[in-house]
């Protein structure tokens, strides 16, 4: 018969994943973010075009909006600069680790044992730039619980068999 203990973990001792070298994302990728957000802004520019052509007059108010536009523009710009600069990764023996975020920071740190399906997805200017995501996800959620897009297509490709591996040696 086995004694149960339950003795207290000293924490100063414990793994610190602050230390862990992260891999940023590929410099490409900004230009990636760059044209979807470029899209978007051009189909709300010409919304915009089309609501105030058929105004017979442009008044203050039309001026006021295309100013608040632009800071707009900018402002979201800026924030997924940002975004961009502060998401990273990284793969370790047992486990995965993405940081993402803007006002605050958000570390998801995954174990390979949890992980059930990984999945590379390319969208159309990813492609062109030869850049994948990896959607890994977990048990219990529909959607994948780590995203890392920006990661060439090639490392995406050699993670994806590496996850793959840990997943199968776990089962």
């Amino acid at each position: 018969m086995e004694i149960f203990t339950n003795e207290i973990i000293d924490t100063e001792q414990l793994p610190k994943y602050e230390e862990v070298q992260l891999t940023s994302l590929q410099p490409k990728y900004w230009y990636v973010v760059l044209i979807n957000q470029g899209l978007i802004f051009l189909i709300l520019s010409l919304a915009l075009f089309v609501f105030y052509s058929k105004s017979d007059e442009v008044s203050d108010y039309g001026l006021h909006v295309t100013i608040g536009y632009f800071l707009l523009l900018i402002f979201v710009l800026f924030l997924s600069r940002i975004s961009f600069k502060k998401k990273a990764f990284a793969f370790r023996n047992h486990d995965v680790i993405f940081r993402s975020g803007i006002i605050s920071t958000n570390t998801m740190i995954i174990p390979y044992n949890r992980v059930q399906h990984v999945a590379l997805n390319e969208g159309l200017f990813s492609r062109y730039f030869g850049l994948a995501k990896i959607c890994i996800y977990t048990a219990g959620g529909s959607s994948s619980d780590i995203e890392i897009p920006g990661v060439m297509k090639e490392e995406a490709e050699k993670i994806k068999q590496l996850l793959m591996g840990k997943i199968q040696k776990e089962l």
